[in-house]
């Protein structure tokens, strides 16, 4: 069934009106009940609205993971205004083109953020600024020159000097805008509807209680009561950034199911706390990407069993990865500490889900085989179906809404976004064979495609395999320009700390898994690998870095 023509906003105030005094959000030693949530929303909306952000308005957010960007999202949605998610990693041409591509009439940011947006302020005269000083913003300027002429205003006092603004009607067709991690190429903001992002949030929540939205919203105060009680309630612990989509959608999805939404105290990442916070809170879903998060939670879950003090993940019941290669060899260590279902799910801001891979305990085939999620399907550049079992190296589609598109880029958009058999279907260039028996062997994005002598290489198998070496922390590969080869396939690879191991050996370990062209012509060692915050490879700093890096030894 389609979810009803509504704005998520109007969703959660119903739950919010049946889970008063129930705890919404979860962040280092402060709980925010559903009221305190909805009130302070309400409030920050008011005083958003009362400086001209309406309607259609976009507002930026550059926030870290916490109680406030939770609240920021929900009050722009209750103005039915767009918040657009704002990498708080980038320097001030990022931000300023970021800005300027979505024509924001106004950014959140934290403190912390205060040079970045300071220096380019000035240059978007007419751009409403409010500024969150959190406890973990670090030292903060008090400087007044810096803010000269600059309509800036405090986040904490804006909340608490306005009056609740008064609920409105809203509609499913409110824009939703989303922009894409920019990992590889020039980020994208993807428009969609906010009857498409119910769709996306009922999927991480109500549907794991076996639920869904009713068509009549009359009947879903009783369903959330019901939510209330149900031993699957969700409590989920967000482990990546929420200005990327993984964090955001599994957080509103918990929230929608009546559940609460737990962040983890420090801006870094550190896998211990997910070992305090699981039995503290009894946590039952954990949001994480991939083996840059999986991995470090393995290694500390190891060391805690070693040290004779296991950790107590007795109510978890699910760990979720969405869109990063999660290796089977992690999936295997994690389940020797716990007896839960490992979810791996194939998604990008562009749309799916395309597939979906379930690991419990005890299965034989811990594969990186995928099956197709309902409404997906593996096409050819043409648009036909790939037959299963043929070998032939296909594209993964998936159902796509009538207004999905990249904002200003009507090119990129008909090329993404393709209608075929009449149905319009996101195709944002994940490749990968179907076997006979329907299981899916992902390839990577096919801008990751190295051609080296004329053989394609899928850079996300080599790393994967790197990865999977005992000495190796982490690993990203990547195509180099060759005179001989147009181009060569090099490894940048990060050892565990205490590890010892050489180029050679790499190599070998590669091509003893590997046909021999695949095998990296170069390794070049880096004491660690730079990520985006949700944890994607970031592959212009790996270019970089074999530069910077070539000829050094090795060190772990």
């Amino acid at each position: 069934m389609a979810p009803p023509n509504e704005n998520l906003a109007t969703l959660l105030e119903i739950v919010a009106d049946v889970m008063a005094d129930k705890t919404a959000i979860v962040h280092r030693d402060r709980s925010c009940t559903w009221a305190e949530y909805d009130d302070r929303a309400a409030r920050l909306a008011r005083h958003l609205a009362d400086r001209g952000i309406g309607e259609g308005s976009r507002v930026c957010i550059a926030l870290y993971n916490g109680p406030e960007y939770m609240e920021a999202v929900y009050a722009l949605m209750k103005l039915r205004a767009v918040p657009v998610n704002l990498n708080y990693r980038y320097r001030e041409r990022e931000l300023l083109e970021i800005l300027t591509d979505a024509k924001a009439a106004g950014v959140i940011f934290d403190a912390a953020l205060d040079d970045r947006m300071s220096a380019i302020a000035k240059e978007l005269p007419g751009l409403r600024m409010l500024r969150l000083v959190s406890e973990q913003s670090g030292e903060v300027s008090d400087d007044p020159a810096r803010w000269e002429g600059v309509d800036v205003r405090d986040y904490a006092e804006a909340v608490a000097s306005a009056e609740p603004m008064p609920r409105i009607p809203r509609s499913g067709a409110d824009e939703w805008l989303l922009y894409t991690g920019g990992t590889t190429g020039r980020p994208k903001g993807v428009r969609a509807h906010h009857q498409w992002l119910l769709g996306v949030v009922e999927t991480n929540g109500l549907r794991l209680l076996g639920r869904e939205i009713p068509s009549d919203l009359g009947d879903f105060p009783r369903l959330a009561r019901e939510n209330l009680e149900h031993p699957r309630r969700p409590i989920m612990l967000v482990g990546p950034p929420l200005m990327h989509a993984a964090g955001l959608y599994s957080a509103f999805g918990a929230m929608l199911a009546s559940g609460t939404t737990i962040f983890l105290p420090t801006r870094s990442y550190n896998p211990r706390h997910i070992l305090e916070l699981v039995p503290r809170h009894r946590v039952t879903d954990i949001c994480l990407v991939g083996d840059a998060f999986a991995k470090p939670l393995a290694d500390a879950l190891d060391e805690a069993a070693a040290a004779g003090t296991p950790a107590d993940m007795s109510s978890l019941l699910r760990i979720f990865s969405v869109g990063v290669a999660w290796t089977p060899e992690v999936k295997r260590r994690l389940l020797a500490h716990m007896d839960i279902v490992l979810q791996d799910t194939i998604a990008a801001s562009e749309g799916g889900p395309f597939a979906i891979s379930f690991t419990r305990r005890g299965q034989e085939d811990v594969s990186q085989r995928f099956e197709l999620f309902p409404g997906a399907r593996v096409i050819t550049k043409e648009g036909k179906d790939v037959v299963p079992g043929s070998g032939e190296i296909g594209y993964l589609a998936a159902p796509a809404p009538e207004e999905a598109g990249y904002l200003g880029d009507p090119e990129k958009t008909a090329e993404t976004f393709r209608y075929i058999d009449g149905q319009r279907y996101a195709v944002p260039g994940d490749m990968a064979i179907l076997a006979a028996d329907g299981t899916l062997t992902l390839l990577g994005r096919d801008n990751r495609v190295i051609n080296t002598g004329g053989e394609k290489v899928f850079a996300e198998e080599v790393e994967n395999v790197i990865c999977a070496h005992p000495d190796v922390a982490d690993a990203n590969v990547v195509g180099m320009p060759d005179e001989r080869f147009g181009q060569r396939i090099v490894a940048v690879v990060a050892l565990r700390p205490g590890a010892e191991l050489t180029a050679e050996q790499i190599r070998e370990h590669v091509g003893s898994q590997l046909a021999d062209y695949k095998r990296p012509r170069e390794v070049v060692f880096v004491p660690e690998i730079q990520r985006s915050p949700s944890g994607k490879s970031d592959l212009n700093w790996a270019r970089q870095a074999v530069e910077k890096y070539r000829g050094q030894q090795p060190t772990g």
